[in-house]
C-alpha cells in the first residue's frame, strides 16, 4: 500500500519526481498550437505550473540541461557526458531507492577489497603499472618467525617467584553461584510408551542426545531406553552407553523424573516381530519445540507404545520452559557420570597432575589442542608444510569428507580463513600465548588432543616453553591405557576428567569439548568458566609479525586473558545452549547478606 500511494498520488518533490513527471509528459503527442497556447497561459500564471511542460527537444535527447534548470532552478551546469552520469549517480545515492540499489554494490566492493581480491595500491614508475601483490595483514603462518624473534625474550623474562596461576582469576565480590537443580520425589505417572533414540557424534555430541531425551521422555511421560550409539565415522568408535557412562548410576539418579531402562521389554519387542527397526522412526526436525513433541510425536507414541527418533541430535530447542531445563541439567550435572573404569584412571591422572604442580600449590593449565590431522585438513588452513602438507591433507580430506572439498565453484582461501580467525592454533602458538600472559616455565601443563598432526615437529616448541608438559600418554602408563586404546571417546572421557579439575582451561578451536567443559567449570567454581578464549583474529594479526616488541606482545595477551576472565560469568541467553551457560536454569546466585555478624551468610535468589 505504502509503495502504490507513493507511485500514485501525483506529488512532486524537489528530486526526481519532477523528472519522471515531465518524462511522463513529453511522451504524449501535441500539435504547434497547442504547444504556443500552452505557453501563453504559462506566461500569464502569477506561479509556474507544478510540472511545466518540456520541450520536444528532451523527447530527441539534445539536451537535459533545461528540464534540470525548470525542476530544480540552481542546478550546476553539466558540461559533457562524464559530468552527467556522475551527478545521475550521486544524485541517485542520496535517494532512499538510490541507497538500497547501491548498498549491495558497496558492499560487495568492501568484502572484495578486504579479501584482497582487488588490489588498488598500484605504483608508476614510468610507463609502467604495478600491481603491489603484497599478502594481506594476518593471512600467512608466521609464528615461527614470531617465536625465533620473542624466545631469548621470554628466556629473560622467567621470574620463578611469580605465576600467573595464582592470580589469573578475579572472582567478582558479592556474586557467587552454587548448583541448585530441582529434583521431584513425587511417585511418577503411568508411562505412555517407549522412547528410543540413537545418540550420534563424539563424545560430547551423545552427551547432548542423552540429556535431550531425558527431557524429551518427561515431556511425553515417556519410558527411555538406554540411548544407542551411532558408529561416527569420524570418531570410528564402536563404544556402548555402558562402556562410557555408568548405567546404573544413570537410572537411579533420574528415578523420581524420568523411567529408564537398559532395554525394550520381550512382550513390546514381539509387538514389532523382535525387531526394533520395525519400530516406526520418526524424523523430528532439528530444534524442534515442546509443543511440537506434543501436537506430532505424542499421538504417534499413544497409538503404537514405542517410537524411534534417529538420528537425535540437536532435535530439541535450546528455549524450554523452566521445568524441561531443570532436566537438562539433571541429566547433565547429576546423573551422567562415567563409567568406573573411566572415572578410577581420571581421579589417578588428576591425583598426579596435582602432584607434579607442586611450583604452583598443585594447580596447572590445561589446553585442548584441536591440531589433529582431521581439524587441520577440514579447516583447509595451510602451515609451512609446503606441497607435502598439502598433499597430506588432500588425501585426509577426502578420506574422511569424499569430494566434499572439491565441488564445483567451491572457492577455498587459507589466508580469508586465518585472518578470520578459523584456522587451529598450532602447539607453538599457544605457547607463546601462554608465556605472553604470564604463565612461565614452572607451570605444569596438561595438553587434551587426539593424535597431534606431525607431533614430532609441532609439539617440540611448546615441549621447550613448557618443560613440565603433560599428556594423557605420558600421565598414565601404557597397561592403564590399553582398554581404552582404539576407544576415542573413552580417550576423550579421560582428557575431559583432567580438563575439568584444572586452574586454567584454555579452548583453541571450538567445539562441543570445549563449550561442555566451560559449562560444567562454571557449575563447579561458583559459576565461572576459569576458560582462557582465545581471541584469534588479533592472533593472526600478531604472529604474523616477526618483529613485534615483547613489551607490546605480552601487553595484548594480558589484555587477552583479562577479557577472558570478564566473560567467565555469563547468562545463557534463549538462542545459547545451557550446557555451556548453566546460569540461571541450573545454578542459584548467592549473595552475602548485608549487615550479618559474621558476613558469610548467603541467601538465595
Amino acid at each position: 500500500m505504502h509503495g502504490f500511494s507513493r507511485l500514485g498520488n501525483g506529488r512532486s518533490s524537489n528530486g526526481g519526481g519532477g523528472v519522471a513527471c515531465a518524462t511522463a509528459t513529453s511522451t504524449s503527442t501535441s500539435s504547434p498550437v497547442s504547444t504556443a497556447v500552452a505557453g501563453t497561459a504559462t506566461m500569464k500564471m502569477s506561479s509556474p505550473p507544478t510540472s511545466p511542460s518540456v520541450s520536444p527537444r528532451f523527447k530527441h535527447g539534445r539536451s537535459r540541461k533545461s528540464v534540470y534548470n525548470l525542476n530544480r532552478g540552481s542546478s550546476p551546469k553539466l558540461d559533457n557526458f562524464v559530468e552527467r552520469i556522475v551527478y545521475i549517480l550521486l544524485s541517485a545515492v542520496f535517494r532512499r531507492r538510490g541507497v538500497l540499489l547501491f548498498a549491495p554494490i558497496f558492499y560487495i566492493s568492501g568484502m572484495l577489497m578486504y579479501m584482497d581480491s582487488m588490489s588498488f595500491n598500484v605504483a608508476l614508475p614510468g610507463s609502467k603499472i604495478v600491481v603491489d601483490q603484497s599478502p594481506p595483514k594476518g593471512s600467512i603462518y608466521r609464528s615461527p618467525q614470531v617465536f625465533e624473534n620473542l624466545w631469548p625474550f621470554m628466556q629473560m623474562d622467567s621470574n620463578h617467584s611469580y605465576n600467573e596461576l595464582m592470580t589469573a582469576w578475579h572472582p567478582k565480590s558479592h556474586q557467587t553461584w552454587k548448583p541448585c537443580v530441582n529434583k521431584r520425589y513425587s511417585e511418577l505417572p503411568r508411562s505412555n510408551g517407549f522412547l528410543i533414540i540413537e545418540a550420534n557424534g563424539g563424545l560430547n555430541q551423545q552427551r547432548i542426545s542423552i540429556c535431550d531425551a531425558v527431557a524429551v521422555a518427561a515431556l511425553l511421560n515417556a519410558t527411555l531406553v538406554i540411548p544407542m550409539f551411532h558408529l561416527n565415522s569420524v570418531w570410528r568408535d564402536s563404544s556402548k552407553f555402558g562402556d562410557i557412562f555408568d548405567e546404573e548410576f544413570f537410572i537411579y539418579a533420574l528415578r523420581h523424573n524420568v523411567k529408564v531402562i537398559k532395554e525394550i521389554p520381550e512382550d513390546v519387542l514381539q509387538l514389532f516381530d523382535n525387531n526394533i527397526s520395525n519400530i516406526v522412526n520418526l524424523r523430528v526436525k532439528a530444534w524442534s519445540t515442546p509443543s511440537y513433541y506434543l501436537h506430532k510425536v505424542l499421538p504417534k507414541l499413544l497409538q503404537m507404545g514405542a517410537v524411534r527418533i534417529a538420528p537425535f541430535s540437536n532435535r530439541l530447542a535450546h528455549a524450554v520452559p523452566s521445568n524441561i531445563q531443570s532436566l537438562r541439567c539433571l541429566a547433565n550435572y547429576e546423573a551422567l557420570r562415567f563409567s568406573e573404569p573411566i572415572r578410577s584412571l581420571a581421579e589417578r591422572m588428576v591425583d598426579r597432575m596435582v602432584r607434579n604442580s607442586s611450583m604452583s600449590g598443585g594447580k596447572y593449565v590445561s589446553v585442548h589442542l584441536r591440531f589433529e590431522e582431521d581439524m587441520v585438513a577440514f579447516s583447509c588452513c595451510t602451515y609451512d608444510g609446503g606441497e607435502e602438507e598439502k598433499h597430506e591433507m588432500d588425501i585426509a580430506r577426502e578420506r574422511s569428507w569424499r569430494g566434499k572439498f572439491r565441488k564445483r565453484g567451491r572457492v577455498i582461501k587459507p589466508g580469508a580463513i586465518r585472518m578470520d580467525g578459523k584456522c587451529p592454533l598450532t602447539p607453538l602458538e599457544v605457547g607463546m600465548m601462554l608465556r605472553g600472559m604470564g604463565f612461565d616455565n614452572t607451570t605444569t601443563v596438561y595438553v587434551a588432543s587426539g593424535k597431534i598432526y606431525r607431533a614430532e615437529k609441532y609439539m617440540a616448541p611448546l615441549r621447550q616453553l613448557f618443560p613440565l608438559l603433560e599428556t594423557k600418554e605420558t600421565l598414565a602408563s601404557q597397561e592403564e591405557l590399553a582398554p581404552f586404546k582404539g576407544h576415542s571417546s573413552r580417550l576423550a572421557a579421560l582428557d575431559y576428567t583432567v580438563c575439568l579439575h584444572s586452574e586454567v582451561f584454555v579452548t583453541t578451536q571450538g567445539g562441543n569439548f570445549p563449550h561442555f567443559l566451560m559449562g560444567h567449570r562454571r557449575y563447579f567454581y561458583g559459576g565461572h568458566a576459569k576458560t582462557i578464549r582465545p581471541d584469534k583474529r588479533k592472533l593472526a594479526l600478531l604472529f604474523d609479525s616477526p618483529n613485534i616488541r615483547w613489551e607490546n606482545f605480552k601487553r595484548q595477551m594480558h589484555e587477552m586473558l583479562r577479557h577472558s576472565d570478564m566473560k567467565g560469568y555469563e547468562m545463557r541467553k534463549p538462542s545459547s545452549s545451557l550446557y555451556t551457560f548453566p546460569m540461571p536454569d541450573c545454578m542459584c546466585k548467592q549473595v552475602e547478606e548485608a549487615g550479618h555478624v559474621d558476613g558469610n551468610t548467603t541467601v538465595t535468589i
